[in-house]
Formats: C-alpha cells, sequence, structure tokens
C-alpha cells in the first residue's frame, strides 16, 4: 500500500508545491549571483523602463500566438476548445483557450506564477536601493513585509487558485497575460518606488490600523478561498464546526459565503489597501493598484453575477435572496 501511494505522494506534493520550488531556487540564485558580486542587487530596479518595454512586448507575441494556436485547435475537452467570435480584438484580447498548455505546462499558471516572482524581484530591488540610499524605516518595512507575505501565501495556497474565477472562467488572452507579466510586477511594486523618492513618517496609531486592515484582509481572503475550495472536493466539510449549508446541491451559504457573494474579493480589496498605506495619505499614486483592483473587481463581480443567473436560474434567484450582499455587507 505505502508503494503505491508513495509515487502519488509524490506528484501531488511536487505539483502543489512546484512554484514555491521555483520560488525558493531562483531566490538562492539570486543570493549567490549577488553574494559572488555577479549580478547588482539594484539591477531589476535600474533597468526598470527597459525591462517594462520588453515584457510588453513579449505579452503581445504571446498573445497572438496564443490566438493563432487556439483558432486552429481541434479538441473539444473544455481546456482546449476553441472560442471564437470572429471578432479579432475581442478573442485576442479575451482569449480562445480556457487552459492551454506548452510541452505540458500549464501556461495560465506559468504566467501567474512569473508575475508574482517578478513582483517581489521588483520589490527586493528596490528595497536594495533604499538600503543603499540609507533609508529604511517602518513605512518601508511595512510595505515590504506585507507584500512579502501575501506573495509566499500565494505560492503555499496555490492549490486554491484551481477554485478561482480566472482559472474556472477566463480564457487565456491578452487580458489575463499581460495583466500576469506586465500589470502585477510593475503596479503592484509602486509604493516601494514611491517610498524610495517620498519619505513617509507613520504614527503608532497608523501601524496598527495597517497592520489590522492587512490581518483582516488575509483572513477574509484566504479564508473565504478555503472555503470555497474545500466545499468543492468535499461538499460535506464542515465550515466553522457546522454542516455547510447549500442552495440547490452547489452554492455554498455558510462561513463566509453566508456574509458575501464575493467576500473574497472583499479580503483581496483590505489586502491591496494595506499595501498602500505604509505610503500616507498625501497623494493617490501609491493608491492606483487598490483604486484599480476595486474597478476591475466590481466589473468582474457583475459579470460573474451575469453568468451564475444564467446557470443556475431559479437556484441564483434563492442564493441572492439568503446572501443580498454582492461585496460588503450592508454597503453593496
Amino acid at each position: 500500500m505505502l508503494e503505491k501511494r508513495g509515487p502519488f505522494l509524490y506528484n501531488f506534493l511536487f505539483k502543489s508545491f512546484a512554484g514555491l520550488l521555483s520560488l525558493i531556487m531562483l531566490l538562492v540564485l539570486l543570493g549567490i549571483g549577488v553574494n559572488m558580486k555577479m549580478i547588482s542587487p539594484t539591477v531589476v530596479a535600474d533597468k526598470g523602463i527597459e525591462l517594462l518595454s520588453a515584457t510588453f512586448i513579449f505579452s503581445v507575441i504571446v498573445s497572438l500566438a496564443l490566438y493563432a494556436v487556439g483558432c486552429k485547435s481541434r479538441k473539444q475537452s473544455s481546456s482546449l476548445k476553441a472560442h471564437v467570435t470572429g471578432n479579432f480584438i475581442h478573442d485576442c484580447w479575451f482569449g480562445v483557450q480556457l487552459n492551454p498548455h506548452f510541452i505540458g505546462v500549464d501556461l495560465k499558471f506559468f504566467f501567474v506564477r512569473a508575475g508574482m516572482m517578478g513582483w517581489w524581484f521588483i520589490n527586493l530591488s528596490v528595497l536594495a536601493k533604499s538600503i543603499q540610499a540609507g533609508y529604511v524605516n517602518i513605512s518601508v518595512i511595512l510595505s515590504q513585509l506585507f507584500s512579502a507575505l501575501y506573495i509566499l501565501d500565494y505560492f503555499f495556497h496555490e492549490e486554491f487558485m484551481t477554485s478561482t474565477w480566472d482559472i474556472i472562467a477566463e480564457r487565456l488572452g491578452f487580458m489575463l497575460v499581460f495583466g500576469d507579466l506586465v500589470f502585477i510586477p510593475f503596479t503592484f511594486s509602486i509604493q516601494g518606488w514611491w517610498l524610495l523618492k517620498n519619505k513617509v513618517i507613520l504614527s503608532k496609531a497608523a501601524v496598527i490600523t495597517n497592520c489590522l486592515v492587512f490581518l483582516v484582509g488575509y483572513c477574509v481572503f484566504r479564508g473565504a478561498n478555503k472555503q470555497k475550495h474545500i466545499f468543492k472536493k468535499n461538499p460535506k466539510a464542515p465550515i466553522w464546526g457546522k454542516a455547510p449549508k447549500v442552495v440547490g446541491g452547489k452554492l455554498l451559504v455558510s462561513g463566509y459565503w453566508g456574509v458575501s457573494r464575493h467576500c473574497n474579493y472583499l479580503g483581496d480589496l483590505l489586502l491591496a489597501l494595506s499595501f498602500s498605506l505604509p505610503c500616507g495619505a498625501s497623494s493617490p499614486i501609491p493608491y492606483f493598484y487598490p483604486i484599480y483592483l476595486l474597478i476591475l473587481l466590481i466589473w468582474r463581480e457583475r459579470r460573474d453575477e451575469e453568468r451564475c443567473s444564467q446557470k443556475y436560474k431559479e437556484v441564483w434567484v434563492e442564493y441572492c435572496k439568503l446572501v443580498p450582499w454582492r461585496i460588503l455587507p450592508y454597503v453593496y
């Protein structure tokens, strides 16, 4: 029995932590390169514009390649079936296939991993510039710490991604490719760049508030996604110590999902806000990410509501009566 379970356990652990292992390996190689003076710790920050331009061009090329290959696909599986509308701009933007692969690699997961790694590498490079400039205070530490914890948490719980909207509903086109390879690393790191050029002094109350926003956001975001993932794997698994309440045999109305229909979005928004709060309130520039995310998630929530309404019909109507709030209880 153990011999039979051995390969399965190995494959499960390897697939579940492949992204984390890749991240650790790259960090180790980066550390060795810096220690041996083969690479400057600020090289990413120093070449930011060049990297941004190259990554943007690469994302365009990849999107066009995905469109061309997808249009020729004759596969009928849900992941590889071609969804061609005939509108070139629409199909390039939203994508043609749900989960295209290249030499056995799931490109959707690959690009997300690359974007998250790129975000951290940019942050580390900007931090190195801050250290060289002799300017590292509590604002810089909080900004770096919160984003690092978020990135590490993503790789530790990457399995939960399999039940998120991006994976189960969005096809892989320029919108996701650009979002993963360009938008995530180069806009999520704006706070670090801002703090490099602007000295921000936070009061103790501001520091405590910032930490609370991060902790609450993390608990809601991770807790909600974990509950949904566990429910999809085992619909009878208890949630908050009780048997889950379900509508129509498919829609969860327990735990965080009994509070609002997209409670994970609320957690994500609070986390995004916590990344920007260390920058103070003197400018809206460091708040670009949470503002953008708010617009994106409301748009995505509307699309999801329409899709679920068509899919579940009267069951969705009943679900909305039991959980009337979309994202923030008593507000929206």
